[in-house]
């Protein structure tokens, strides 16, 4: 987290509302050589979940190291099923997780 007093990287980021002033939250996930891993941006008044940034946040080191697999939403650690992104999985989420 981190504090924007004149804005400058929430315009860069593009979250900023010039008319207001005010930036929406943005939440953003970059990786050590810069990429950008994942972006969540949410309206002035809606809060954020450190539990599931956290989430996000591991989720995006072992798709690093697992680039082949995909974490489905109730993924939390290493261990917890993944599954394997394909035109089959393509309505079947659920089944493959619960099947």
């Amino acid at each position: 987290m981190g504090a924007d007093p004149t804005g400058a990287i929430s315009r860069m980021f593009g979250v900023y509302l010039e008319d207001a002033g005010l930036a929406l939250r943005g939440t953003f996930l970059i990786s050590p050589e810069g990429k950008l891993m994942n972006a969540e941006v949410n309206f002035l008044n809606l809060g954020r979940n450190i539990d599931e940034l956290y989430r996000k946040f591991k989720a995006n080191i072992y798709l690093t190291k697992n680039p082949k697999e995909g974490c489905p939403s109730k993924w939390r650690d290493d261990g917890d099923q993944t599954l394997t992104p394909g035109p089959e999985m393509v309505g079947r989420v659920h089944e493959a997780l619960n099947g």
